[in-house]
């Protein structure tokens, strides 16, 4: 297992980062992408799990749960 950390700069890094994570790979990203525009569309559309990491319980709580799934269903 591992973990891949991406700090973009603009909503065009994404596509690029898209072209660097391994096949399998479960993006999890900050709930505030879900509100840029087309951007927000393709995240959501995608896959991507969004925690808000405004209310730290419930992010921890998204995390734990994603974790368990991924060891259960062997993903990275």
């Amino acid at each position: 297992p591992f973990v891949i950390v991406c700090n973009h700069q603009a909503s065009l890094d994404l596509m690029g980062m898209v072209e660097v994570i391994p096949e399998r790979c479960v993006p999890i990203a900050k709930r505030e992408l879900l509100y840029l525009g087309t951007v927000g569309w393709a995240c959501w559309l995608s896959g991507i799990i969004f925690i808000e990491r405004r209310r730290r319980d419930a992010a921890i709580e998204v995390i734990s749960r994603t974790a368990s799934t991924m060891r259960r269903e062997n993903v990275r």
